[in-house]
């Protein structure tokens, strides 16, 4: 029966994908009249009808803002019938395949193909779909450098997840070049061959003339910065590129991955770059501010701790009012017996206090009190002690004394 095939070293079966043959999925179709006529005076039933006519449902028609058609094949036989149409109903078309739409790019790293020409790559890896390959170099000291990475360019739309370079398996990661600019009036999103605007200069952004022969102070013509359109510092180019990035990676067209990047925009009127390179800063002496206390069921606490409202003093002192009374209610006391008592502690604390401002010592407060005064019926402030009650304490303010009214019955802390 003879030997077995050995597997391989992973111990895993390993399967190739089996290469298919690409082939056009989007095409263009124009109408040929002596006066450019469009497809915006053509009934567009007229249209779905004639095509679905000729080559059956597609997947999709798109007018484009040029007046032509985009038009999505779903297999390789439409394909090839789409190509073969010359009248759509009675008006005479021309039909080519888009020029990037069918194409893909993207990047692979591979250190073994350093000393391997592009030519006998391409050759290579042409039964995968592969059309174009390009070495990515560098500047190094005045002289240009390869590198291990090339860009590989798929006649697919969608781009495959990895190649094979003989036995080696490389990931295939999306290719994202640089924003596209107008080299004619130096605006990013077309290119010169479908500019409509004047001839600007990259360098003093002045107009009819280029930027070979400037040697005018630099200024940016989309940002007014001073720098040239084409510096990678300008914040306009640092929006595109981001533009960019969400066009290739969530596979859209240029006008909705614009309207995403400044949909998220945080400011109006800033770019994304600029909002992004923004830091907030905190002003110098801010002013401390006082943590709120929470609230719980038991409002004791407040009674002890109450922040102060400078814009209603007077809403203060009645919710201190409450919470005292809240206090000896849960004690089952009522406040007019307790008035008396708390009014004669009062006052010797308030006496004591004004005799130490006086700069009396405290050892001779006992004679004239006849003891060390005492606050009478202390309300706790240990956590054991109430139900529930948690209080928020900042460390950025300074300790102040505690001041003792005469005609209040409790203590508040500024």
């Amino acid at each position: 029966m003879g030997h077995a095939k050995k597997g391989p070293f992973s111990g895993q079966q390993k399967i190739k994908p089996t290469p298919e043959k690409p082939f056009d999925s989007f095409f263009i179709i124009k109408r040929l009249s002596a006066d450019n006529e469009s497809f915006n005076t053509v009934s567009p039933f007229l249209v779905q009808k004639a095509i679905t006519a000729t080559v059956g449902e597609v997947a999709a028609i798109k007018k484009l803002r040029s007046g032509d058609l985009l038009v999505e094949v779903s297999s390789r036989q439409q394909a090839q019938q789409i190509l073969k149409i010359k009248v759509l109903g009675t008006i005479p078309i021309s039909v080519t395949a888009h020029a990037t739409l069918n194409h893909s790019k993207g990047v692979i790293t591979c250190g073994e193909l350093l000393n391997v020409s592009v030519e006998e790559i391409t050759r290579e890896l042409s039964s995968q779909g592969v059309t174009h390959v390009r070495r990515i170099t560098i500047r190094r000291d005045g002289q240009l450098l390869d590198t291990k990475h090339h860009i590989i360019t798929f006649h697919f739309p969608t781009l495959p997840e990895f190649i094979y370079a003989g036995y080696i398996k490389l990931p295939v990661r999306a290719y994202i070049p640089n924003p596209l600019r107008c080299f004619k009036c130096q605006r990013f999103g077309h290119s010169q061959g479908n500019c409509r605007g004047t001839l600007t200069c990259a360098r003093c952004a002045e107009k009819d003339h280029d930027s070979k022969q400037c040697t005018a102070q630099e200024k940016c013509v989309n940002c007014k910065g001073d720098h040239t359109a084409y510096s990678r510092v300008c914040p306009r180019w640092q929006l595109e590129k981001q533009i960019t990035v969400v066009k290739v990676k969530e596979q859209i067209s240029y006008p909705e991955a614009r309207r995403k990047v400044l949909n998220t925009t945080p400011t109006t009127g800033l770019s994304y770059a600029a909002a992004a390179a923004k830091t907030p800063s905190e002003p110098k002496n801010k002013p401390s501010q006082l943590p709120p206390v929470k609230s719980s069921d038991s409002d004791s606490d407040k009674s002890v701790l109450s922040v102060p409202d400078a814009s209603n003093p007077k809403k203060k002192k009645s919710g201190s009012k409450n919470s005292f009374k809240l206090k000896l209610a849960k004690r089952g006391l009522s406040q007019k017996d307790m008035t008396s008592k708390f009014q004669k502690s009062a006052t010797k604390n308030s006496v004591a206090l004004g005799l130490a401002t006086q700069g009396l010592v405290h050892k001779d407060l006992p004679s004239i009190f006849g003891g060390v005064p005492k606050s009478p019926d202390r309300i706790a402030l240990h956590p054991s002690e109430g139900e529930d009650e948690e209080i928020t304490m900042s460390c950025d303010v300074l300790p102040t004394r505690a001041s003792v009214s005469n005609t209040s019955p409790y203590t508040t802390l500024p």
